[in-house]
């Protein structure tokens, strides 16, 4: 798939898959994610497993992580480069809705 096309699909991206290839920045495990994201978020968020799992078969299906190893039956995943280039046009793009609301106040 091509890089539009990823973006497309993907910007503006949910809150879910946000925080998910957000953890991803290092290497980490289903369970590990659905703690980090509840970590990150103050307890704010709490991912179910089904959620964690149909979201890490999207992301890695359009090539925005890939799996690193397997332990103890637990596959490991890491952010891809096309991941990190997405991840960081939507930290741009909120920082920019961000910076709109604080202008208007």
């Amino acid at each position: 798939m091509d890089y539009q096309k990823i973006r497309k699909r993907f910007i503006p991206m949910s809150e879910t898959m946000f925080f998910i290839l957000f953890s991803l920045r290092e290497e980490n495990h289903g369970y590990g994610i659905m703690q980090d994201v509840e970590k990150i978020t103050r307890g704010r968020i709490k991912l179910g497993a089904g959620t964690v799992y149909q979201s890490l078969s999207k992301l890695e299906s359009d090539g925005l992580i890939q799996p690193t190893q397997e332990i103890e039956r637990k596959k490991q995943y890491r952010i891809t480069k096309i991941g990190e280039k997405i991840l960081s046009e939507e930290i741009e793009r909120i920082r920019e809705l961000f910076q709109i609301t604080e202008d208007f106040r």
